[in-house]
Parts: structure tokens; C-alpha cells; sequence
């Protein structure tokens, strides 16, 4: 497994609101500087945080698909389909935008904290499909409970989510000292991002272990299927976000430099 390690440097940096919503970007857009442009169809992936409240007016997207998680606090959304709806922590909004929606968003604290991640489908085949709206709770989406880790699948096996894309997605709690196991496939690639804590993450022989620190966003590309250990630093607990997706796909993938 080649792993890449790319600090907060390396990802890009984004504000709404006057900056009272401020991002870390993972992968951000075009002339963003996030080093890395995209993982496969995993297209944009931008971490949120507003002490008190932003809000995000009202702005078209077309053919992605289109996911809020939040972490904490709560994210209102309203768009032309007529929806207006809240959701707090451990829920997901879901945008499956087709030929065409426009929403705007609200994030309400105190301390909220979210994610939003973009997925790219066919385009031309999505383009000619209607756009839609849903919501999931936290208790929807099935939890493991292990030897040390607690994780959340909120793309997967018993996840209430469908995607046209080929994504995995879970969040994952690892206490402290403590390591865990999450298989990968050959040919996929999964990527981290660290919200919580350090630690170590290894092929599951225990070789190459590479260190992280929090805010780090981590790309491993498997080239057979095996497991990798991931290892919560002793002081701490660690949290992350695993996103599992394809490098490549057999459709055409917007250009992006």
C-alpha cells in the first residue's frame, strides 16, 4: 500500500459569511491549493466550523451528488424543490442534484462542525435525472462496536444512503492506544482525515507504519487486498473520517487541475 500523509498546509482554506464559517479543504476546487485535486470520483471535500451561526445564500449545482455530515450542532437546508429541513449531530443531508437544483444552507452552533463531500457520477447520465432531496438521522445508520473502536458506516453495508457512485464512507472513533483494523481492497483507494486525535497508520503485518497528527489528510492506494492498522496515539483518543472509492472509473471525470 503506497500512504501519503498531507498536513493542513497542503489542503486548501475557505470562508462564508463574513468568515463566520471557515473550511479546511481536504481537496478543494480548482486554484484552491489543495495539493491533492481529487481521489477518484471523490470530487471535493471541505471541513466546516462556525462558533455561533453562517449561512450560505442560495446557488445552483448540477449532476453531483452532494452529502452533509454533521458532527455537531445543527445544518438547515432549503432549496427549490421546496424543502426546509434541519439536521443535527450525526445526521446527513443528501443532495442528488440531476439536471439541476438550487439550495442555500445555514449552519447553527454553537460550535458547529460539518462536513461537506461531493461525489461525481456520470455526468451526462445524471444530467438527465430529476433532482432529489433526503434526510437520515444518526440513530438510521448502523454502528460496530469493537476492541477499542466504536465506527459508523454512513455509506456501506446496512447505511440507508444510495449512491450512484462506488463510495464508502465511516466514522470511526479509536481509543486511546489503541489500534484498529479496516480492510481495503485491491485497486481502491482510502483516504482519512484525522479530526480528533493522532496515531499511526500501517499495513497489517504492522510494516510502514506512518505517523499523523490531527487535521492530517491521509491517501492510501491498496495495490492487493489487505487490512490496514491504525493505531490511536496514547494521550488521546482518535476520530476519522474513512472514505473508500475507486483512483479511477470507467466514465469520463470533469476536468480538474
Amino acid at each position: 500500500m503506497q500512504t501519503m500523509v498531507y498536513g493542513p498546509a497542503l489542503q486548501a482554506i475557505g470562508a462564508f459569511d463574513g468568515g463566520n464559517i471557515t473550511e479546511q479543504k481536504p481537496i478543494g476546487f480548482s486554484g484552491e491549493g489543495s495539493v491533492i485535486k481529487r481521489v477518484g470520483p471523490l470530487f471535493y471535500w471541505a471541513w466546516a466550523k462556525t462558533a455561533i451561526e453562517g449561512r450560505i445564500p442560495l446557488h445552483p449545482h448540477q449532476a453531483f451528488e452532494i452529502m452533509t455530515y454533521v458532527v455537531s450542532g445543527q445544518a438547515q437546508h432549503g432549496d427549490t424543490l421546496g424543502t426546509r429541513s434541519t439536521i443535527g449531530a450525526g445526521g446527513v443531508q443528501l443532495m442528488q442534484t440531476g439536471s439541476g437544483v438550487s439550495h442555500e444552507e445555514r449552519f447553527v452552533g454553537p460550535n458547529m462542525e460539518g462536513f461537506q463531500i461531493w461525489f461525481e457520477p456520470h455526468i451526462e447520465k445524471a444530467l438527465q435525472m430529476e433532482p432529489t432531496y433526503n434526510q437520515y438521522e444518526h440513530d438510521q445508520f448502523p454502528e460496530e462496536s469493537g476492541d477499542g473502536y466504536l465506527k459508523k458506516t454512513i455509506i456501506g453495508d446496512g447505511s440507508p444512503i444510495s449512491l450512484t457512485v462506488d463510495a464508502q464512507m465511516w466514522d470511526v472513533v479509536i481509543d486511546a492506544g489503541r489500534p484498529y483494523r479496516h480492510p481495503v481492497s485491491s485497486g481502491r483507494a482510502l483516504t482519512a482525515l484525522a479530526i480528533r486525535g493522532g496515531g499511526t497508520w500501517s499495513d497489517g503485518d504492522g510494516s510502514d507504519s506512518t505517523p499523523f497528527k490531527p487535521r492530517d489528510f491521509i491517501v492510501a492506494r491498496a495495490d492487493d487486498d489487505h487490512d490496514v492498522i491504525i493505531k490511536a496515539d496514547e494521550d488521546m483518543p482518535l476520530r476519522l473520517i474513512l472514505i473508500d472509492v475507486p483512483p479511477t472509473v470507467d466514465y469520463p471525470l470533469y476536468p480538474k487541475r
